[in-house]
């Protein structure tokens, strides 16, 4: 069999949007290097508590305005859509900030550090009418999309079992961000995020959450395991998940059901070439990606524009609701560490 082709459109057919990027860190860095690169986005303004990191990273990526507090960024008239990159701890307050002011906002995985935050989120900005969604990036790559479409299609037969991970390894120090409580720091949200929500696209809100986990010095989570099951529309499978901030795993994804499985490998949540292995029958392989790894955030960006030029206030390819159930999910995981 062919594997279905991708429907995703090329990021740099997107109609151009003016971003303002609040907090230039690391991932602030990787999304205006991908836009650059690959879409006719225009990132104008770039917002910092600090004048010097705002204006480094305007002169790197020749941004115009620069701004040096938060409130001056989303009050910019130049500015179309606020790109939320502060840590995960900031979240829902820097989103508030943007949607108050009446801009559109993308804001960076994990959405929100609790449920409550996300619920908070997602009313203000439908009471303001304005586009928000979560950078949750592998939802918008066109290897995903023909995952999708083999779902939608019932390609795998009934789903039984699905697995993802996602771990890394960092050197244990207390004020690093991953490590720092008052940063929302842990692997679940900053690294488990990807495998909760992948399990979210392949198979929904689960009935039931299972968890184990460790802790760091510091208190945060440090490794946790998960098995997820009561999916409404799959009754008899399990997702197995697991996050650590303490090793480098393979983080590989696999979907398996009665008539077939889908393979993807590290790491899982970029752009890769899927396997898929019927249960008779040759495997076929969907085509090598055109965008290569943290560039592939392109693709939510155009997507993200798309949206604002269409009058969408939410993505169909990852709701708003759906958004605050997978922070629902890893919260209601988090409390069961002991």
């Amino acid at each position: 069999m062919n594997l279905p082709i991708s429907r995703i459109p090329e990021p740099h057919e997107a109609p151009t949007l003016r971003w303002g990027i609040l907090a230039p860190g690391g991932i602030a860095h990787t999304f205006a290097d991908a836009v650059r690169k690959h879409t006719r986005q225009q990132v104008v303004a770039v917002g910092s508590r600090s004048a010097e990191r705002a204006a480094a990273f305007a002169d790197e990526f020749s941004v115009e305005r620069r701004h040096d507090s938060y409130e001056a960024l989303v009050a910019d008239e130049d500015v179309d859509a606020i790109y939320v990159a502060s840590p995960h701890s900031h979240h829902a307050e820097h989103a508030l900030l943007a949607i108050n002011a009446g801009k559109h906002v993308l804001i960076e995985k994990a959405f929100t550090q609790t449920a409550d935050q996300a619920r908070q989120v997602v009313a203000a900005a439908r009471a303001a009418g304005v586009t928000c969604m979560e950078a949750m990036w592998t939802r918008f790559l066109p290897n995903i999309d023909v995952v999708r479409q083999m779902l939608e299609g019932g390609a795998l037969g009934d789903l039984e079992m699905m697995q993802a991970d996602h771990g890394q390894y960092f050197d244990f120090d207390p004020q690093f961000r991953l490590f720092n409580p008052d940063l929302a720091g842990g692997a679940m949200l900053d690294l488990g995020v990807y495998p909760v929500s992948f399990a979210s696209f392949v198979m929904g809100t689960p009935g039931r959450v299972n968890a184990v986990g460790t802790r760091a010095a510091t208190g945060v989570d440090r490794q946790v395991s998960m098995v997820l099951d009561g999916f409404a529309r799959h009754p008899n499978a399990h997702a197995v998940l697991n996050t650590t901030l303490a090793a480098k795993t393979a983080t590989t994804a696999t979907i398996a059901g009665s008539r077939g499985r889908i393979d993807i490998p590290g790491d899982f949540y970029g752009p890769q070439r899927v396997t898929f292995t019927p249960l008779e029958g040759d495997a076929v392989q969907s085509p090598q990606p055109v965008i290569p790894g943290h560039e592939g955030l392109a693709y939510e960006a155009a997507h993200f524009a798309q949206l604002v030029a269409d009058g969408e206030q939410e993505s169909p390819l990852i709701t708003l609701d759906e958004t605050i159930a997978i922070v629902e999910t890893m919260e209601k995981a988090l409390q069961q560490m002991a």
